[in-house]
C-alpha cells in the first residue's frame, strides 16, 4: 500500500470491466519509482486504449487512491 501523498505517473494497461476502467500506471519518481500501481476508475469518459501512454497524477488520502489523467 502506497503512503498518502501524490505521485507521478503513466498509464501502461487499461481494460474496461463494465463501466469501469482498470488502470495500471507506473510511478514515475521518489522512492516507489518503477512500481506498478492498479486502480479502478470510473467517469473516464475515455476508451481505455486512449489512456495507453498518458501521464497522470495518482493521489493517496486515507488510503484511497484517485487517478487524474493529462489528456
Amino acid at each position: 500500500m502506497l503512503a498518502d501523498g501524490t505521485y507521478d505517473v503513466i498509464v501502461v494497461d487499461a481494460d474496461r470491466d463494465g463501466p469501469v476502467v482498470r488502470l495500471d500506471v507506473t510511478i514515475l519518481g521518489g522512492p516507489h519509482k518503477g512500481e506498478v500501481v492498479s486502480v479502478r476508475a470510473e467517469g473516464l469518459g475515455v476508451d481505455p486504449l486512449d489512456c495507453l501512454g498518458l501521464p497522470g497524477t495518482l493521489a493517496v488520502a486515507d488510503g484511497a487512491p484517485t487517478v487524474r489523467l493529462e489528456r
